[in-house]
Protein backbone atom coordinates (compact mmCIF):
# COMPACT_ATOMS: atom_id res chain seq x y z
CA UNK A 1 0.00 0.00 0.00
CA UNK A 2 1.74 2.99 -1.39
CA UNK A 3 0.77 6.20 0.64
CA UNK A 4 -2.60 7.54 2.11
CA UNK A 5 -5.90 5.79 0.60
CA UNK A 6 -8.50 8.40 -0.12
CA UNK A 7 -11.69 6.67 -0.97
CA UNK A 8 -13.60 3.34 0.59
CA UNK A 9 -13.93 2.34 -3.13
CA UNK A 10 -10.31 2.08 -3.70
CA UNK A 11 -9.55 0.69 0.22
CA UNK A 12 -11.99 -2.07 -1.08
CA UNK A 13 -9.35 -3.09 -3.70
CA UNK A 14 -6.59 -3.17 -1.57
CA UNK A 15 -8.53 -5.11 1.73
CA UNK A 16 -9.96 -7.67 -1.43
CA UNK A 17 -5.81 -8.32 -2.88
CA UNK A 18 -5.05 -8.70 0.78
CA UNK A 19 -7.44 -11.07 1.43
CA UNK A 20 -6.70 -13.81 -1.36
CA UNK A 21 -5.93 -16.94 0.31
CA UNK A 22 -9.09 -19.45 1.11
CA UNK A 23 -8.27 -19.66 4.59
CA UNK A 24 -8.36 -15.96 5.44
CA UNK A 25 -11.25 -15.37 4.01
CA UNK A 26 -12.99 -18.45 5.56
CA UNK A 27 -11.64 -16.98 8.60
CA UNK A 28 -13.01 -13.87 8.28
CA UNK A 29 -16.25 -15.02 7.61
CA UNK A 30 -16.24 -17.68 10.36
CA UNK A 31 -15.61 -14.44 12.65
CA UNK A 32 -18.45 -12.16 11.63
CA UNK A 33 -20.60 -15.42 11.45
CA UNK A 34 -19.74 -15.80 15.58
CA UNK A 35 -19.92 -12.26 15.51
CA UNK A 36 -23.33 -12.60 15.16
CA UNK A 37 -24.16 -15.40 16.69
CA UNK A 38 -23.11 -13.62 20.23
CA UNK A 39 -25.65 -10.41 18.95
CA UNK A 40 -28.13 -13.18 18.77
CA UNK A 41 -27.49 -14.69 21.87
CA UNK A 42 -27.14 -11.72 24.09
CA UNK A 43 -30.84 -10.03 22.47
CA UNK A 44 -32.70 -13.12 23.03
CA UNK A 45 -31.05 -13.83 26.85
CA UNK A 46 -30.16 -10.26 27.71
CA UNK A 47 -26.78 -11.50 28.95
CA UNK A 48 -24.93 -8.54 27.99
CA UNK A 49 -22.26 -9.71 29.75
CA UNK A 50 -21.23 -11.96 26.93
CA UNK A 51 -20.70 -8.80 24.53
CA UNK A 52 -17.39 -8.92 25.26
CA UNK A 53 -16.65 -11.92 22.87
CA UNK A 54 -17.51 -9.33 19.71
CA UNK A 55 -14.37 -7.87 19.18
CA UNK A 56 -12.51 -11.68 20.49
CA UNK A 57 -14.24 -13.67 17.24
CA UNK A 58 -14.36 -10.24 15.20
CA UNK A 59 -10.87 -9.91 15.47
CA UNK A 60 -9.36 -12.41 16.50
CA UNK A 61 -10.50 -14.92 13.43
CA UNK A 62 -8.83 -12.24 11.25
CA UNK A 63 -5.84 -11.47 12.87
CA UNK A 64 -5.05 -15.00 13.28
CA UNK A 65 -5.44 -15.62 9.42
CA UNK A 66 -3.46 -12.74 8.64
CA UNK A 67 -0.22 -13.81 11.10
CA UNK A 68 -0.64 -17.15 9.60
CA UNK A 69 -2.42 -17.48 6.21
CA UNK A 70 -2.13 -14.85 4.43
CA UNK A 71 0.96 -13.71 6.47
CA UNK A 72 0.19 -10.04 5.85
CA UNK A 73 -0.75 -7.23 8.67
CA UNK A 74 -4.33 -6.30 8.86
CA UNK A 75 -5.38 -2.79 7.52
CA UNK A 76 -7.61 -2.20 10.97
CA UNK A 77 -4.46 -0.82 12.57
CA UNK A 78 -4.27 2.03 9.64
CA UNK A 79 -7.85 1.85 8.83
CA UNK A 80 -10.10 0.91 11.58
CA UNK A 81 -13.49 2.14 10.24
CA UNK A 82 -13.07 0.53 6.55
CA UNK A 83 -11.51 -2.63 7.69
CA UNK A 84 -14.60 -2.95 9.65
CA UNK A 85 -17.26 -2.23 6.67
CA UNK A 86 -15.05 -4.02 4.47
CA UNK A 87 -14.87 -7.28 6.67
CA UNK A 88 -19.18 -6.87 6.60
CA UNK A 89 -19.01 -6.25 2.58
CA UNK A 90 -16.88 -9.69 2.15
CA UNK A 91 -19.03 -11.28 4.07
CA UNK A 92 -22.36 -10.36 2.63
CA UNK A 93 -21.02 -10.56 -0.62
CA UNK A 94 -19.57 -13.81 0.01
CA UNK A 95 -22.98 -15.18 1.07
CA UNK A 96 -24.67 -14.01 -1.52
CA UNK A 97 -22.25 -15.32 -4.03
CA UNK A 98 -20.73 -11.64 -5.67
CA UNK A 99 -17.20 -12.75 -3.98
CA UNK A 100 -15.75 -16.36 -4.41
CA UNK A 101 -14.27 -18.06 -0.95
CA UNK A 102 -11.45 -18.85 -3.45
CA UNK A 103 -9.65 -16.23 -5.61
CA UNK A 104 -6.93 -16.25 -8.51
CA UNK A 105 -3.53 -15.63 -6.89
CA UNK A 106 -0.92 -13.64 -8.79
CA UNK A 107 1.69 -15.44 -10.07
Amino acid sequence: MSGRIKTFKEFYEFYLDEHKKLGTRIFHFLGIIFVFFVIGFVIYTGKERFLWYIPIFGYGFAWLSHAFIERNKPATFKYPLWSLMSDFKMFFELLIGKQKFKTKEKA
